[in-house]
C-alpha cells in the first residue's frame, strides 16, 4: 500500500496491523521485514505528524464547548472529582 493513500489516523494503524502481521509470519524474509521497518517508522512518524496537527470539526468544537460549559457550572473541572479522593 502506499503511504500517499494513507489519509487517516484509521488507516495508518490499520497499516501498521498489517506490517505487524507480516513481520511475525516466519515466512517473511529478514530483507522484507527490514523493508517493512522502514515503511513503519515512517507510517509512525505520519501518525505523530497527524496528532500533533488534529483540528476539530466545528460540531466536535461544539459539543467540547458544551462540556466544559456544563463541568463550569458544576463548579469543577473534567477530572476533578478524581484529584480529590
Amino acid at each position: 500500500m502506499s503511504d500517499s493513500t494513507l489519509h487517516s489516523f484509521d488507516d495508518l494503524t490499520g497499516r501498521l496491523d498489517e506490517i505487524i502481521a507480516t513481520v511475525r509470519s516466519k515466512d517473511t524474509s529478514l530483507e522484507r521485514c527490514l523493508d517493512l521497518f522502514d515503511e513503519a517508522i515512517g507510517l509512525g512518524s505520519k501518525a505523530v505528524d497527524m496528532v500533533d496537527t488534529f483540528e476539530l470539526s466545528p460540531r466536535e468544537e461544539e459539543q467540547l464547548a458544551e462540556s466544559m460549559d456544563e463541568d463550569a457550572a458544576r463548579g469543577g473541572t473534567p477530572g476533578a472529582e478524581e484529584q480529590q479522593h
